[in-house]
């Protein structure tokens, strides 16, 4: 499956966002619970414009993390609402920029606008991508026993199955142990 670059960016942006929240990550604690956790989150992943790195920040952040973990889960009538919602209470207007080493790629937003904003409408104009494209099922839930991990899955097939290779290696052990329990 091809979108384009900064589509799949946004999109993979938006899974590590949603990986954060204590059932999807790899720890199990909330690894968005403090300004530290913020801060290395936007150094892995780096947003222009405005950083506040306060406390009403990350509370935005954190916002912003559930709402992209709720639309993942949505079907593709309900996704549309929920996308539109986000953009229109953005004031988005779609323009093209070009920075950082970036070639040209959508904004909506000023890069002056709350952190939190700038990513919800990121991954707002790249679900866009994915809705008009009839793609949601590439959006999904990581199929393993207690993981909310959400997944993008932008294989030939759409086959993927698990968040993270800790997970499928989880669930191959757990059938293996049961095929030997079954043989024994």
């Amino acid at each position: 499956m091809h979108f384009a670059p900064d589509t799949e960016d946004a999109l993979e942006f938006a899974v590590a966002l949603g990986n954060t929240d204590a059932g999807a990550s790899r720890s199990g604690d909330d690894e968005l619970a403090g300004l530290d956790h913020l801060r290395a989150l936007v150094a892995r992943y780096p947003f222009s414009g405005r950083i506040n790195g306060d406390d009403e920040e990350l509370r935005d952040v954190r916002q912003t993390r559930d709402l992209v973990r709720r639309v993942w889960t949505l079907d593709r009538d309900d996704a549309v609402a929920a996308v539109n919602q986000m953009l229109r209470q953005a004031k988005a207007l779609p323009y093209l920029a070009r920075h950082d080493g970036s070639d040209w790629h959508l904004h909506a937003t000023s890069s002056e606008a709350p952190l939190g904003e700038r990513m919800r409408v990121e991954a707002a104009l790249a679900l866009t991508d994915v809705i008009r494209m009839n793609e949601m099922r590439r959006l999904r839930i990581c199929e393993a026993d207690a993981c909310t991990g959400l997944i993008l899955d932008l294989s030939r097939n759409g086959s993927k199955r698990y968040c993270s290779a800790r997970c499928g290696s989880r669930m191959n052990m757990i059938a293996f142990r049961e095929r030997q329990a079954g043989d024994g």
